[in-house]
C-alpha cells in the first residue's frame, strides 16, 4: 500500500509539473501572438545583431534597450529554442541550453525575436535580429593585459586570459606577486602555450620572462644590446624570436589626444633561443632609419617590419632638413630570411608612404600566408592613442591592400590571427574612445570580414561601468600551463636567469641610442 501511495504521489507530480511548463509555454506564446508589431528592431547593447559567431563562443548575453515594463526574448536557431523572460531587459541566457543550440545548428541562422511589454499591459514585437553560425570554431582562449585608466590605476594590472567559451577569467601574473610593475608584450609560438613569452619592466628587473616547454626562465637581454626588447615575433621554427629595441618618449599635447609615444630610435634584432645570442643585420638595424614591428611569415623565409627616417625634432613645424614628430612615417618592409644558414637576403618595400601619405606600424601575417593585417595612421607607430587609427588588409598574392569595413571612427588596432586563418581580435576604442576592449571578426578566404562583435561578458551591463583597457589581445588555442607562482618566482629567481649574449659579429657594444658609433 505504502508503495502504491508513493508512486501515485509521484506520477501526480509528473503530471502537475507537466502542467506548469504547459501553462508556462502557454503564456509565453499567447505574447508573441497578441504582440503589435514594432516595425522596427530593438536596440540591444552590446550590439549583436547582423553578426556572425563561431559555434564555441559563450553566450552573448545583452540588454535591450527599448523602454517596456516586461520583456520577452526568443532564441532559435533550427529546432532549437531558448526563451528569456526579464523584468528589465537584461538578458541572460542559459550556458548549457546555449551550447547546445550553437553545437548542433552550425552554419545555420541563429534569430533573435524580442517581444517588449507596454504600459498598458500589452505587447509589442520587435523585427527578428538574424546573426549567422560559422561552421568555423575560434581559438578557445584570449590572453590580454589588462589595467585601470592609464595615470590613475595604472599600478594595479596583469595579464589574464579568458576561456571564450565560457566567462572564466583567470590571472596569468598579476603585478601584486612583481612589485606592482609593468608587464607586456605576451606572444605565443603558433597560438600554443609551450613556448611563450612576455616582458617586464621594473619590479624584479626589466627582462623577459620566456617559457619554453614547460621551463621558465628571465632573460636579461640589456646585457647584449644595452635596452630592453619588445613587439615579439616568433620564428616558425620556434628557435628564435624577433623583436624591436627601441628608445620611446612619451610626451603630451594641450588639447585632443593627450598622450603621445614615439620611437627615439629603434632596431630589429633576433634572439636565438639555444644559442642565447642576440643579433642583427645593417639591413634591419640601419643607423639612419627606425625599424619596428617585426613580423615572420609563416613559412619562416621572410621577416616583415616597420621603417621610418630617424626622428629629429618633436615640434608641430617642419625645420628644412629635419623631420618634425607628426610627419614620421612608417613604411612597410619585408627581408628574405634562411633559417638553416642564418643568413639574410635582400631588402624590399611592400608598401610606401609616398603612395599611402600613411604611417604603418603592427603587421601580423596570416598563419595560411594568404593575408597581411597592418595598422594605419596619419603618423607615429604607436596607434593606439591615435583616433583616425585603422585596420588594413594586404592581399599577399596580388600585393592589394585596403581598408576593410570593420573599422570605427575611434582608434582600432593591435590584432590577432586565430591558428586557422578564419578569425581575428582587434582592440578597439569604438565604445567611447577612451577605453579598449576585444572586438572579434570572421574573415573568409577572400579576405572579406564579417561586422566585429565584442567580447560577451557574463552581465548584460558589464561594459557599460567597465573601466578597465584590454590591452593587446592575443589567440591561443590552449591555456596557459604555467601558474603565476611559477612565472613570479622566475622573475624574482637569480638561479634560473640567465644574460643574454651578443654576436660578436654585428652587435658588439651596440646602443639603439648611440647607432653612429657602430
Amino acid at each position: 500500500m505504502i508503495s502504491n501511495n508513493r508512486a501515485a504521489a509521484a506520477l501526480l507530480a509528473i503530471v502537475f509539473s507537466a502542467i506548469l511548463i504547459s501553462c508556462s509555454g502557454c503564456s509565453v506564446n499567447q505574447k508573441s501572438v497578441d504582440a503589435v508589431p514594432a516595425g522596427k528592431q530593438a536596440v540591444i547593447r552590446p550590439d549583436y545583431a547582423g553578426i556572425t559567431i563561431p559555434p564555441n563562443i559563450a553566450p552573448l548575453n545583452f540588454r535591450v534597450m527599448e523602454t517596456g515594463n516586461g520583456y520577452l526574448v526568443k532564441i532559435q536557431a533550427g529546432r532549437d529554442l531558448i526563451q528569456v523572460e526579464s523584468a528589465n531587459g537584461s538578458v541572460q541566457i542559459s550556458e548549457s541550453q546555449w551550447n547546445k543550440l550553437l553545437r548542433e545548428n552550425a552554419g545555420q541562422k541563429l534569430t533573435i525575436e524580442i517581444f517588449v511589454k507596454n504600459a498598458d499591459g500589452t505587447w509589442k514585437k520587435f523585427e527578428p535580429i538574424v546573426n549567422i553560425i560559422s561552421r568555423d570554431s575560434i581559438d578557445g582562449y584570449l590572453t590580454y593585459r589588462k589595467f585601470g585608466p592609464l595615470y590613475n590605476m595604472y599600478k594595479k594590472m596583469g595579464i589574464y586570459q579568458r576561456c571564450l567559451e565560457d566567462f572564466s577569467e583567470k590571472p596569468v601574473l598579476a603585478n601584486n606577486l612583481t612589485l606592482d610593475n609593468c608587464m607586456n608584450c605576451h606572444n605565443f609560438w603558433k597560438n600554443g602555450t609551450d613556448r611563450w613569452l612576455f616582458h617586464m619592466r621594473g619590479g624584479p628587473g626589466t627582462a623577459m620572462i620566456l617559457t619554453v616547454d614547460g621551463k621558465t626562465r628571465k632573460v636579461d637581454t640589456k646585457t647584449a644590446i644595452n635596452g630592453p626588447t619588445a613587439y615579439p615575433s616568433w620564428h616558425p621554427s620556434g628557435k628564435s624570436i624577433a623583436f624591436a629595441v627601441s628608445k620611446l618618449l612619451l610626451f603630451f599635447h594641450e588639447i585632443g589626444e593627450c598622450r603621445d609615444v614615439l620611437d627615439r630610435s629603434s632596431d630589429i634584432v633576433v634572439y636565438d633561443i639555444e644559442t642565447n645570442i642576440i643579433t642583427t643585420n645593417p639591413l634591419i638595424a640601419s643607423p639612419d632609419r627606425m625599424e619596428n614591428w617585426p613580423a615572420w611569415s609563416p613559412d619562416g623565409k621572410y621577416l616583415y617590419f616597420c621603417s621610418s627616417p630617424k626622428l629629429e625634432m618633436f615640434e608641430d613645424t617642419t625645420v628644412e632638413g629635419d623631420l618634425a614628430y607628426d610627419k614620421i612615417r612608417y613604411d612597410l618592409m619585408r627581408i628574405g630570411y634562411d633559417a638553416s644558414a642564418q643568413t639574410w637576403g635582400h631588402l624590399e618595400k611592400v608598401i610606401s608612404t609616398d603612395e599611402t601619405g600613411l604611417s604603418i606600424s603592427e603587421p601580423r601575417v596570416s598563419p595560411d600566408g594568404r593575408f597581411l593585417l597592418f595598422t594605419a595612421t596619419k603618423y607615429s607607430q604607436f596607434p593606439i592613442y591615435l583616433q583616425d587609427a585603422d585596420i588594413c588588409i594586404l592581399d599577399l598574392a596580388t600585393g592589394k591592400w585596403r581598408k576593410p569595413d570593420i573599422n570605427s571612427d575611434k582608434a582600432d588596432s593591435f590584432h590577432s590571427w586565430s591558428a586557422d586563418s578564419k578569425w581575428i581580435v582587434f582592440s578597439s576604442k569604438r565604445m567611447d574612445g577612451f577605453f579598449t576592449t576585444p572586438f572579434f571578426s570572421h574573415v573568409d578566404t577572400a579576405g572579406n570580414f564579417t561586422k566585429p562583435f565584442i567580447l560577451p561578458q557574463e552581465d548584460p551591463v558589464f561594459y557599460e561601468t567597465c573601466i578597465h583597457v584590454y590591452n593587446a589581445p592575443e589567440f591561443s588555442h590552449e591555456a596557459v600551463k604555467v601558474s603565476p607562482q611559477v612565472l613570479a618566482e622566475a622573475a624574482f629567481s637569480a638561479e634560473t636567469a640567465i644574460n643574454a649574449k651578443p654576436d660578436p659579429a654585428v652587435i658588439a657594444g651596440f646602443k639603439p641610442d648611440e647607432k653612429k658609433t657602430r
